[in-house]
């Protein structure tokens, strides 16, 4: 592509991150200064600044103090769940699908001291450790066209959650009260299902995958959710003559009829260094105390790598009746995409940058990136097919947001 062409490409995101921030504030605030601060912020968090708190922010969009992006995140009049609403239509209207799939995960963002709203001891997944940590799940929309938040929650652990003292001083609303993660995450899909979001799958880790109320909440009569999730190897099922037995058993017999026929060799998508292989297997199942709802059934998925046969990975799938495996095993591969955006999120965006310690700011800034995710998606879905790199990458090969002007 010539520099001409490319620059006016630029051009044209900047317009159109004009065209959205100014569409968004206008429905956030009534009046032009927060519109304006709003924007700058998501300029900022789109720019190449090293770390997103609101000094660097500040000073990269020409502020000349942080008091402007401060007061907007926390005392600025407007409705955090207004913008998640906006970017949830934003990303349908630009990459809805009939057979798009919500995946379902958290991340966590490490942090030091016990003030900061959800901090504490807890496991945290980038880590593989307990960390003093605070813990997001976190929904993303996932199609063809591209992938992105759509939906986000806080997790209280339960020291604060009845906590009177700490979550007035976090300033946490008076009905909120402790959830699990997958409860957030049931809470979430229920926004998500009285929008009217369109989706055709589930997917999630074992954390999730391993929830009775998740699965059940999906199991639901008047609307089922097909899913794809992982679950762990004690997942309790029903034997053909009436017995419990943990989901490990399942592998135990197969592998007891010999290994001949038993695996097929899938791609479960494409990967960051290509075609994402693993052996699967398939059997139907019924999980213990846990029906399907009308027309589904349950099956079970056992994933092998192929470099390490020892490695083998459960999926319980919920599905209708006479579902192909190869589609089964399309939508267990989805779950990486919510990785990514947690990455991306993370390194490009500044999602877990924060210095804010109240509920309220939190819930403003997390939602704000998804925003910056979202247009970041969005304008990635346009250039495809064009003769332009849908997306630069650092020397590790990591994608970098499109650069758009400053000013």
């Amino acid at each position: 592509m010539s520099l001409p062409l490319f620059y006016d490409l630029v051009m044209s995101w900047d317009a159109e991150l004009t065209a959205l921030t100014e569409r968004i504030g206008r429905s956030l605030f009534v009046r032009p200064e927060p519109r304006a601060n709003f924007a700058d912020l998501v300029r900022g968090l789109l720019a190449d600044v090293p770390r997103k708190n609101s000094w660097q922010l500040s000073d990269h969009v020409g502020h000349g103090t942080a008091n402007r992006f401060e007061h907007l995140l926390d005392r600025a009049k407007w409705d955090a769940e207004a913008l998640r609403e906006q970017v949830r239509d934003y990303v349908v209207e630009h990459l809805a699908s009939p057979d798009a799939v919500i995946i379902a995960d958290d991340t966590q963002a490490i942090k030091k001291g016990d003030r900061s709203v959800g901090v504490a001891p807890q496991y945290c997944g980038s880590t593989g450790q307990v960390e003093n940590c605070q813990v997001m799940p976190m929904l993303t929309y996932a199609s063809a066209a591209g992938h992105a938040f759509i939906n986000r929650r806080l997790y209280l652990p339960e020291s604060w959650a009845h906590d009177p003292r700490r979550r007035a001083m976090a300033g946490v609303p008076e009905d909120v009260v402790f959830a699990t993660k997958p409860g957030l995450v049931i809470e979430m899909l229920a926004v998500e299902l009285s929008a009217g979001t369109p989706f055709a799958y589930l997917a999630g880790d074992a954390g999730y995958g391993r929830d009775p109320e998740l699965r059940a909440f999906c199991h639901r009569t008047e609307r089922p959710i097909a899913y794809v999730m992982a679950v762990p190897v004690d997942l309790p099922l029903v034997t053909v003559h009436g017995q419990s037995e943990p989901a490990g058993h399942v592998l135990d017999r197969l592998l007891a009829l010999g290994d001949a026929g038993l695996w097929e060799r899938r791609s479960c998508g494409q990967g960051a260094k290509g075609v994402r292989l693993f052996d699967w297997a398939a059997v139907a199942v019924h999980v213990k105390d846990q029906q399907p709802a009308p027309g589904h059934g349950h099956m079970l998925l056992l994933r092998r790598s192929v470099a390490d046969p020892a490695e083998i990975e459960f999926f319980l799938a919920h599905a209708r009746v006479g579902t192909a495996i190869t589609e089964l095993i399309r939508i267990a591969g989805m779950r990486w995409k919510i990785e990514e955006n947690n990455e991306q999120g993370k390194d490009l965006l500044g999602l877990t940058q924060y210095q804010v310690r109240k509920w309220t700011p939190w819930h403003r800034h997390v939602t704000t990136v998804m925003l910056a995710l979202a247009f970041l998606t969005v304008t990635r879905a346009r250039l495809t097919g064009m003769d332009a790199p849908t997306v630069r990458e650092d020397e590790q090969g990591k994608a970098l947001v499109p650069q758009v002007p400053s000013g």
